[in-house]
């Protein structure tokens, strides 16, 4: 019987590994018309995080379903070129390069930094913006004054100092010479800078990159800034690595809005141009050649309006936030909804081959089981969103989600189910025997 079992899957295993295989090698094929299939979609999908906030991307005071932000009129400067419409996709910050690895997204334009390993990995535009970063500490902090001090061990520790995970802050202080200092990583740039003006955790100061700081400074009123700005660096935007006609077209939108005066405008507006941009500023091709002194020929046109940032506070939480909180309430019950069914079926399944099949699927069941629950909900939620696509197998988001917490619950229901069986004394089976019954009718009927 185990023998019949086995040869029954075999056939299946095999045609679902050709599948996949033949899936990841024509993918190159289709990724390449990268460019063609965004205009016939008419739409480019430009992935970014709002919780980075301003200057980046944020959620307009007045209405949080409109979004604002440099890098919101930077995807609408591409996506004109391209003569389609910009649609934004909301991503976890280090995860976006997944996104356009799946195919989710078109674009990463979320301050991405240059790296040679990114080049490496992904399309690579020109850069859209040049950054420095700025050191940051408490106003009332004597013993940080200087980038020297910050070397300077406290109470015999070294210096705290918050960065935004995975970022070029977060590499610039690993390098540095001398006595080490202590990185703490944080998803968000304004919670570095709040946790930093708080000292929580014993942080003594923030390296920021300058536009967020030049933008957030009312709002830290208890920080300032420690000597001049270092580590200079570019914000690229980042493509699937087989994309090169994509990439062409987005270094021809950058390089037309720097020579038209759009993206100095742009910058005005949120105060982020500066005299960087001026001296170095978006001058090399995709191939990294010298294009020479682009001065904006529309400099001398209206001045931008400048961005103000108004934080939203107290009630107002409350009353323009509150309709997104109903909404992501709204999608955990679906979510909920739509794959408890379907973990009851699976765990009940599960159950019945533990107890009642064939020794090898049996085997497997309980091996599944075992699997499952000895491994975090969010590891499971990562191979379903992030592994699959890498063999050719992308699964929507919503799905994804619904096919993970399923297969999560269906393993603790699965467990509960056997106890239960198991429970029921043996006498059980055996009258339903001497009624008659066979053993699947018994099962149904009495177990």
């Amino acid at each position: 019987m185990n023998t019949i079992v086995a040869r029954g899957w075999l056939p299946i295993l095999r045609q679902f590994i050709v599948v996949t295989l033949g899936l990841h090698l024509l993918s190159p094929l289709f990724a390449g018309e990268a460019l063609e299939r965004i205009r016939q979609r008419g739409t480019l999908i430009w992935g970014a995080d709002q919780e980075g906030g301003g200057p980046f991307v944020y959620p307009a005071a007045d209405d949080p379903s409109r979004l604002e932000g440099f890098e919101v009129e930077i995807a609408a400067l591409l996506a004109e070129h391209l003569g389609v419409q910009p649609q934004f996709s909301q991503g976890q910050w280090d995860k976006l390069p997944n996104l356009v690895d799946r195919g989710d997204i078109d674009i990463v334009l979320n301050g991405y930094e240059w790296t040679p390993a990114r080049v490496a990995d992904y399309g690579v535009s020109i850069p859209y913006y040049i950054y420095e970063l700025q050191l940051l500490g408490r106003k009332d902090d004597a013993s940080l004054r200087t980038w020297g001090d910050l070397q300077v061990p406290v109470d015999g520790r070294p210096r705290r100092v918050s960065v935004l995970g995975g970022s070029a802050a977060e590499d610039y202080l690993r390098s540095l010479p001398g006595e080490p200092v202590e990185t703490v990583s944080y998803d968000g740039a304004t919670d570095a800078m709040r946790s930093t003006e708080l000292g929580i955790d014993g942080l003594d100061a923030n390296l920021q990159d300058l536009p967020v700081w030049t933008f957030f400074q009312s709002e830290f009123p208890a920080l300032q800034p420690i000597g001049d700005p270092v580590g200079r660096g570019y914000y690229v935007v980042l493509t699937r690595k087989d994309e090169p006609e994509l990439l062409r077209a987005l270094n021809d939108a950058l390089l037309a809005g720097l020579r038209d005066g759009r993206l100095r405008r742009i910058y005005e507006r949120y105060r982020m141009w500066n005299r960087t941009q001026s001296l170095r500023a978006l001058e090399t091709n995709s191939d990294g050649v010298f294009e020479g002194d682009l001065r904006p020929t529309g400099q001398d046109g209206d001045a931008a309006s400048p961005a103000d940032y108004i934080p939203v506070r107290g009630w107002d939480v409350i009353t323009q936030r509150g309709g997104l909180l109903v909404r992501a309430a709204g999608m955990t019950v679906a979510l909920s909804v739509v794959s408890m069914p379907l973990a009851i079926l699976a765990g009940l399944l599960m159950t019945l081959l533990r107890l009642y099949g064939p020794r090898l699927l049996g085997r497997l069941a309980t091996l599944y089981v075992e699997l499952v629950r000895g491994t975090p909900l969010v590891l499971q939620l990562y191979v379903i969103f992030f592994l699959l696509p890498e063999i050719g197998i992308s699964v929507p988001a919503f799905w994804a989600a619904v096919i993970g917490l399923a297969i999560n619950y269906s393993a603790y229901e699965a467990e509960i189910y056997r106890a239960g069986i198991q429970a029921i004394p043996h006498g059980q089976m055996e009258a339903a025997y001497a009624l008659g019954m066979t053993r699947s009718l018994a099962i149904r009927r009495v177990i």
